[in-house]
């Protein structure tokens, strides 16, 4: 099987996950600029999401680049990603509505902590099919920032019971190491493709 479907599916999905988060931002009322103060926790929690969805994107993106052909252990392990994914409108609408109290917030770690476990386990179902010598096995390498960001999902989980805004301090520092699309494969992939590095 070819990518093209795959990528095809999983933008789609992303596309409706953004539209139902954006959905969730519900108008103020009253005219006044004052009337968007209790909005503020919810339009935040909306932004920091979109920035973690667009950084799932963009390096989902990345990652099929590197893929040749389709495996159906890929498919399985891109489907849990897109699982998790998918619960960003809830937990994202729970946590703004809120206030990021301790409960929804710590429940928003968890939900990215297994997203980030989710790509993790896709990018060894691709590598498992393409092989170690593949491009994505030689583009991750050690992957500092892939291992040290689960690690911080579980930190803020715990400070999010303890000082809610030190966990939502881990979570947009975890969202600006990411910001930055990871352009490592896609060196390997123009190198590959005859375009140089």
């Amino acid at each position: 099987m070819g990518k093209g479907r795959l990528e095809a599916f999983s933008d789609g999905v992303i596309a409706i996950i953004i539209t139902i988060m954006v959905l969730e931002l519900k108008v103020p009322r009253g005219a006044h600029p004052s009337a968007l103060a209790p909005l503020l926790p919810v339009f935040f929690s909306y932004v920091l999401s979109f920035v973690y969805v667009g950084i799932y994107w963009n390096n989902h993106h990345h990652l099929l680049h590197s893929v040749q052909h389709v495996s159906g252990s890929m498919l399985w392990a891109n489907l849990h990603l897109l699982f998790w994914l998918s619960l960003f409108p809830f937990v994202t609408g729970w946590m703004g509505e809120n206030h990021f109290s301790p409960v929804p917030t710590a429940l928003y770690g968890v939900v990215l902590f297994m997203a980030a476990l989710a790509y993790w386990i896709l990018q060894h179902a691709i590598i498992r099919t393409q092989g170690q010598a593949s491009i994505l096995a030689m583009a991750i390498g050690r992957d500092l920032k892939g291992k040290l960001s689960p690690v911080l999902y579980v930190m803020a989980i715990a400070l999010a019971f303890v000082r809610t805004w030190m966990a939502d301090l881990l979570f947009v520092l975890v969202a600006v190491a990411w910001i930055v699309p990871d352009r490592r494969i896609e060196r390997l992939v123009a190198t590959r493709d005859g375009g140089g590095g």
